[in-house]
């Protein structure tokens, strides 16, 4: 079953998009999905050693890899080893979601006001695209577009000049004016001749009781989803990158951003302007000061600062040496 509800697959067997290698089952591809995700009808891709930890032992699956990574697979892996793993990865899912690396218009929204939503209120000019679902008592402010398949929870608050596309939102969410959520992620390969984008066929999940404060943006993922956790506040201004996972009883404040594919734990706090790289794991009970650069990895119930972030006794030792 495809698991993507707002992007259009194309059945192609495996024969096709692999044409230079003999299949014994030339099955229809079920979809694209992440190492720890991955079923025996699924693609999955193994481009880095931080994720031999997500390889699901169990479930045999096809994984496009390199030379170096392809002894860390498991044998009931069909191995497909490429020089590029991501330049590949981006070819097939191009293949089978032939319109997920751009972000067209969704021309199927329509004045909310011609459409039946019990107990939802509208301002002005809100537009709703098709199969939307709005839970009872929410309310969505003036001129905010909310396209196809977008599901929206119980006494949720959506502001004004709010888009939201490609995104799950749960209970009591309320999501303030001017925020940009379900967009693509700033992926493309570098090429001389033509940087080439990297379809994103994700999207955005954003659990109950969350609140985004005015002007966040928050792209979907790539290949696995974004996730900001339940109870979570984020300050103005926040960007949220692609396969980000946030997660529960977080606070960050304005201006912080979070690049690709970074890990957040529980009850963690980050400080205003502050910036975490991508692909990084940030354990819970974290505290992060303002202005500072995450490069690495942090341990749980650490408290840092600076750039790069260093644990903030160092930091203020550092300080004083000065």
């Amino acid at each position: 079953m495809n698991s993507s509800i707002f992007f259009e697959k194309k059945n192609i067997k495996i024969n096709k998009i692999f044409p230079k290698i003999k299949f014994r089952n030339n099955f229809v591809v079920n979809s694209i999905q992440p190492l720890s995700k991955a079923n025996d009808k699924d693609i999955t891709f193994f481009d880095s050693i931080k994720y031999k930890d997500d390889i699901n032992l169990i479930k045999p699956c096809i994984c496009i890899t390199s030379d170096k990574l392809k002894s860390l697979l498991p044998k009931n892996y069909t191995i497909i080893v490429v020089k590029n793993v991501l330049l590949e990865l981006a070819r097939v899912t191009k293949l089978l979601y032939p319109n997920s690396d751009i972000d067209y218009p969704d021309l199927l929204v329509k004045d909310s006001k011609k459409m039946k939503f019990n107990k939802v209120k509208f301002g002005n000019n809100v537009l709703v695209g098709k199969n939307v679902k709005i839970g009872t008592n929410s309310l969505i402010g003036s001129n905010t577009i909310i396209e196809s398949n977008v599901v929206i929870g119980k006494n949720c608050i959506i502001g004004s000049d709010v888009i939201i596309k490609n995104s799950i939102i749960g209970n009591e969410v309320m999501i303030q004016d001017g925020c940009k959520i379900g967009q693509k992620g700033f992926g493309f390969i570098p090429s001389k001749e033509k940087n080439i984008k990297f379809p994103h066929i994700g999207k955005v999940q954003i659990k109950d009781f969350v609140e985004i404060a005015s002007g966040c943006t928050i792209d979907r993922g790539s290949i696995d989803d974004t996730i900001i956790g339940q109870n979570t506040y984020l300050d103005n201004q926040v960007h949220v990158a692609h396969n980000v996972k946030i997660g529960n009883n977080c606070m960050i404040a304005g201006q912080v951003g979070f690049a690709g594919s970074s890990t957040i734990g529980n009850n963690v706090s980050i400080g205003g302007q502050a910036g975490v790289s991508g692909h990084l794991k940030i354990g819970n009970n974290v505290k992060i000061g303002g202005g500072s650069g995450v490069v690495k990895d942090i341990e749980d119930n650490q408290v840092v600062m600076g750039y790069p972030a260093i644990p903030l006794r160092n930091f203020l030792k550092n300080s004083k040496d000065e």
